[in-house]
């Protein structure tokens, strides 16, 4: 039965640490002014967490019935943690975990988040930052592709030992998980439905290490499997380490592409490149029953308080997370929010102004942030 729209929408926000808490309060005006714009309410619960609540608080790193508030929510805003202590190191709880691992990993985990969908395009007017200098380096035409990793196991699966002389991580691959996050790159090749740059043709892409990693021909074999239900959709292969070549060299060719957890997590921060950088690229974490959207950029303490942070991954996060619930509860104005947050990032960066540095501006976070936040206003508004 599809589900209709609600009079309120239940949000958690997970500041965390360094940026991650200044983008963050840059998005809660964003949602306040898309509530006033388009009718809609929100019900907004700030939970903190990370690195520095467990140096203030020293058994947690988020609060007393944070687990039960967020899988409460319809959805959940996270802006990044991580954090070092007085010796300069980061920080840790006591079973060896960064400060911070349950708003992060523990969520994907318990809400079984198992597709970490991750758009990589590259906007006209684009200006890529190479050893200082910014130009455009990957035309806008050649790169629109998605990244779906698969969430919740591999090598992140947590289990390990370790002694004085060795220490293991066991890669965990499953026929589940793996059916269920290779079924959601088919699905949304088709929604989607504009194929590779390349030559418009739907096309999946499997990026694995088949040729050495015995959970890698596993999750192949699954992927041939599940290929079979999709006839009108090209199942292409590539090795890893070739990958990481050819996403940057011939990124035109890449429709969606779908991989196992950590080889994800090192390739879709390789692909922000084609995008501008961390500073635009969203992590959208996303189950059947729950979902959970952040910047993938990181607390970046060299840069907290200093308002030279991106904002603008945080902001189209934000967006995303709009589109998640517009389709989920068939609700048009969070779609149109949605895409009016697309829009008016897109209009900035064309423009090329204000930009933050990491873009080859001289604006501050919060300009930049108020100039998206006025557009959107406009777009809503006419």
């Amino acid at each position: 039965m599809g589900r209709s729209p609600k009079s309120t929408y239940d949000l958690v926000l997970l500041p965390g640490d360094g940026v991650g808490a200044e983008v963050m309060a840059e998005a809660r005006v964003l949602v306040e002014l898309v509530a006033a714009d388009t009718g809609l309410a929100f019900s907004l619960d700030e939970i903190p967490c990370g690195g520095k609540f467990f140096l203030e608080h020293g058994s947690r790193d988020w609060p007393e019935g944070a687990e039960a508030k967020c899988s409460a929510a319809d959805a959940i805003l996270l802006g990044a943690v991580g954090w070092a202590g007085p010796d300069g190191s980061p920080v840790n709880l006591p079973d060896g975990k960064m400060a911070g691992w349950n708003a992060v990993v523990g969520n994907r985990v318990r809400l079984d988040l198992y597709a970490n969908i991750r758009p990589v395009r590259c906007l006209p007017g684009t200006k890529h930052g190479l050893s200082g200098a910014f130009r455009e380096v990957w035309s806008p035409d050649k790169v629109d592709m998605v990244i779906i990793r698969e969430n919740t196991e591999g090598l992140y699966s947590g289990i390990g030992e370790r002694s004085q002389d060795r220490a293991t991580d066991l890669r965990v691959i499953t026929r589940k998980a793996s059916e269920r996050v290779i079924r959601k790159a088919f699905e949304l090749s088709r929604k989607r439905g504009k194929g590779a740059p390349a030559d418009g043709k739907l096309r999946v892409t499997c990026i694995v290490k088949h040729n050495v990693l015995t959970g890698c021909r596993f999750f192949l074999d699954v992927f041939r499997e599940v290929a079979k239900d999709f006839p009108e959709i090209d199942p292409d292969v590539a090795i890893v380490d070739s990958f990481a070549m050819f996403v940057l060299t011939q990124p035109e060719r890449y429709d969606v592409c779908v991989t196992t957890n950590m080889f994800g997590d090192i390739l879709t921060d390789l692909a922000s490149v084609l995008q501008g950088g961390m500073g635009m690229a969203v992590g959208c974490n996303v189950g059947d029953d729950h979902a959970m959207f952040e910047p993938i950029h990181g607390s970046a303490p060299p840069l907290a308080g200093k308002d030279k942070a991106n904002p603008m991954a945080m902001l189209l996060a934000t967006g995303q997370a709009f589109g998640w619930l517009g389709d989920r509860f068939a609700d048009a104005r969070l779609v149109r929010a949605q895409t009016a947050i697309d829009a008016a990032v897109a209009s900035i960066i064309e423009r090329g102004q204000p930009l933050t540095g990491d873009l080859g501006g001289t604006a501050g976070s919060r300009a930049v942030a108020q100039a998206v936040r006025d557009d959107v206003h406009t777009r809503l508004t006419c």
